[in-house]
């Protein structure tokens, strides 16, 4: 099949090409890289709009002419490229926003795609009106918008967020709805607020390519290194400030047993590379289930602290802290599963080796695509 991913997501559609491919279809990836990560897709549509002058006369123009310069140069860069939008057996978007225009333009991309491929399936990866709405609602015990909630940071840090439930974005989310065959979830935390509607079609883990990704035995024979990634833009949405609190207690009681590395916004060839050494990486908090990030360090076999909540247990029949370190928000509650670990290092050993066949067993990017071939085909 003739399959099209618009749209990318720390390389869940990189990924999932790859393994369609290896199954044999002729697959495209088209989107903006992920931002300042720098993932690689096919065809790059360029923001120029990011930073310096050009971000200053952005603003500029939006406040004279209520005009968004990004939007309308993605929409000249797709109409340039507009073959590649037509004739699709498959069209995947990676979420409701996936060209990152206002909604007005990205509702004309989306129409044309709707016009022209008879197929079109929405994956709900990252945020959406959906998901956004039932966190809104406070029907997770705590999601990405807890710290919004509890008045951390400005309201402009959440806005990227919190446009899903504008009215302009509820509208688009109605179009979207009413134009394709179905939705999947990348995750748990997408597919708790899916569950029940007549569009849903399952869930399909995070593909990952295990065989760019070796396995590193685990040698403990000296201190104990703990890996801290921060990307400075969703600092309080991924729970930074809580690990951070957690490293100081951790700092404070073992300074002779521990190293402690903190990176902030590197991009991902680098951040990739940067824990290799690690023994125990931080992800996330507010989480039920893993994402990209965490997954790839999973596979590496690193001890990994990120979403791993009951629902995530009891959905593959694991024991917790058995493959990966549920993160609570309580830098108490961190800082007590990390002195378990340094106290234990025989667990990190045994995490580490479950944790690579747990990603191997469940997201091998092949399996994976298999996965999303079923449903696709399942609503055709």
């Amino acid at each position: 099949m003739k399959i099209l991913l618009v749209g990318e997501y720390n390389s869940s559609h990189k990924t999932l090409k790859d393994g369609l491919v290896a199954l044999g279809h002729e697959v495209t990836v088209v989107g903006l890289g992920d931002g300042f990560k720098k993932r690689m897709v096919d065809v790059n549509f360029e923001d120029k709009y990011t930073s310096g002058l050009p971000l200053f006369l952005k603003k500029v123009w939006f406040r004279l002419f209520k005009t968004d310069l990004t939007s309308l140069s993605i929409k000249k860069q797709f109409f340039r490229n507009k073959s590649i939008f037509e004739n699709n057996d498959i069209v995947q978007l990676i979420n409701e926003n996936s060209f990152q225009c206002l909604p007005p333009i990205e509702r004309d991309l989306l129409r044309y795609i709707f016009d022209h491929n008879p197929n079109v399936f929405l994956l709900s990866c990252g945020t959406d009106h959906l998901s956004v709405t039932y966190a809104m609602e406070k029907k997770f015990r705590y999601s990405i918008l807890t710290p919004y909630f509890e008045q951390k940071g400005n309201l402009k840090l959440y806005q990227p967020i919190l446009k899903y439930i504008t009215p302009p974005y509820k509208a688009l989310h109605q179009f979207i709805y009413s134009n394709i065959k179905g939705i999947i979830a990348s995750d748990l935390d997408y597919h708790i607020p899916l569950l029940g509607d007549p569009k849903y079609l399952g869930l399909a883990p995070n593909p990952i390519d295990l065989s760019e990704i070796a396995y590193i035995p685990m040698d403990i024979s000296d201190k104990i290194h703990i890996f801290h990634g921060i990307n400075r833009a969703n600092y309080y949405k991924k729970g930074n400030d809580l690990f951070e609190a957690a490293l100081a207690i951790i700092q404070k009681k073992y300074p002779e047993k521990v190293k402690i590395t903190t990176v902030v916004s590197v991009p991902y060839n680098e951040y990739i590379k940067a824990y290799d050494k690690a023994h125990i990486l931080l992800d996330q908090v507010y989480a039920y289930d893993q994402g990209f990030n965490a997954l790839e360090g999973m596979a590496k076999g690193k001890v990994v602290f990120t979403g791993a909540e009951q629902e995530w247990l009891d959905y593959h029949g694991l024991e917790a802290d058995t493959v990966a370190i549920n993160a609570l928000p309580d830098p108490e509650s961190i800082a007590e599963k990390l002195v378990w670990l340094i106290e234990n290092p025989e667990k990190i050993t045994e995490i580490s080796k479950n944790a690579r066949e747990f990603v191997t067993k469940y997201h091998d990017h092949k399996v994976s695509a298999k996965n999303y071939l079923d449903k696709w085909q399942s609503a055709i």
